[in-house]
């Protein structure tokens, strides 16, 4: 398992963002990345459970990280998001989530996520069409500058 890169500010791994979830991303070289993360209760809707926004966003990260294995200088958009909530999401509660390649060919990519209750019902599925950043936009841009890079 290798550790992915954060940034300083992004919402969810953002190691200086004060809002954000400060998640920690692995994968395995291959075609998955993963994650485990316990969503703090500032972040609920319902009493007890995580908002499904908190929910996508986890599960729109962890699946775009995908296109990042073997090359974390990699980055793509998300194109389309789809999910499927199958069972509520605690707060504070340990979570384990997925996400996986099912193909990337030239600029696009699909991936699908998971994300998995402590006793690995699924609760929720998520499907991403992904796509390259413009390469203008990258062609300003500078990963050490937003503070890209692996925690020891």
């Amino acid at each position: 398992m290798q550790q992915q890169p954060n940034s300083d500010h992004c919402f969810i791994c953002g190691r200086l963002n004060p809002h954000g979830l400060h998640m920690t991303f692995f994968d395995n070289g291959v075609d998955e990345v993963y994650a485990d993360y316990a969503v703090p209760a500032a972040y609920e809707g319902y009493p007890g459970l995580a908002h499904g926004g908190i929910v996508a966003a986890m599960l729109d990260e962890i699946v775009g990280r995908v296109a990042m294995i073997g090359d974390h200088h990699n980055f793509m958009m998300t194109v389309r998001l789809e999910l499927k909530y199958r069972h509520p999401v605690p707060t504070e509660t340990p979570l384990h989530l997925v996400g996986r390649v099912e193909r990337m060919r030239g600029r696009l990519g699909k991936a699908i996520g998971e994300l998995y209750l402590p006793d690995s019902t699924l609760a929720v599925e998520a499907a991403l069409t992904l796509a390259d950043i413009p390469a203008d936009f990258l062609a300003g841009a500078d990963p050490e500058a937003f503070g890209w890079r692996v925690d020891g």
